[in-house]
């Protein structure tokens, strides 16, 4: 499976699918097979089919145009590969991939805030400590939940919850940009 793990809403992308097998465990070539790609989110109404093209190696060209892309909200989205022949149908890969918004804009730009949901959490729960711990307020509110200061506790571990979250994030964007993973430590003998 070649789907990209990272799309860029508005964006054209194509890539090559390699050929899969068929229920006997044969090759299901794009002779006799036909590819869809199917995308979808956790957002009524957003999803989008792709059919791959026949290629003369056997596998598919697969092409998603910045029309289909460009109402894409950012996010995970998740992607299933099936093949069908007649009436054989067989599902052979599905994944995520993360879809980056399209900073573009006309006029004005309007705020955008590019964080991740565990770093508007951290924030927020970084800013309910500070409040708590300045003895400003007895009582805060995240949300529909309210913390008083006998729940400083609670709050530090969700912090630090947050914070390796945050942490895994950044780490695989270093990986996925090719930076390598701050994780890993190498050791030389000599």
């Amino acid at each position: 499976m070649t789907v990209p793990a990272e799309i860029t809403a508005g964006s054209t992308l194509q890539w090559i699918e390699p050929p899969g097998t068929d229920p006997a465990g044969d090759a299901a070539t794009s002779a006799s097979w036909t590819l869809t790609i199917t995308f979808r989110t956790n957002t009524a109404g957003e999803g989008a089919t792709v059919t791959g093209t026949a290629r003369a190696d056997g596998g598919w060209d697969v092409a998603l145009s910045a029309a289909v892309t460009g109402a894409w909200d950012a996010g995970t989205w998740y992607w299933q590969r099936k093949i069908t022949s007649g009436s054989d149908v067989v599902v052979n890969g599905s994944g995520t991939t993360t879809v980056v918004a399209l900073l573009n804009y006309t006029g004005d730009p309007t705020a955008f805030d590019g964080r991740s949901q565990a770093e508007k959490d951290l924030d927020s729960v970084q800013a309910a400590i500070r409040s708590l711990v300045s003895k400003n307020a007895k009582q805060y509110s995240i949300g529909s939940r309210s913390y008083t200061s006998q729940d400083l506790g609670q709050l530090m571990q969700r912090e630090a919850q947050l914070k390796a979250i945050v942490a895994r994030e950044r780490a695989a964007e270093r990986v996925a940009q090719g930076l390598g993973d701050p994780m890993n430590m190498f050791v030389r003998f000599g």
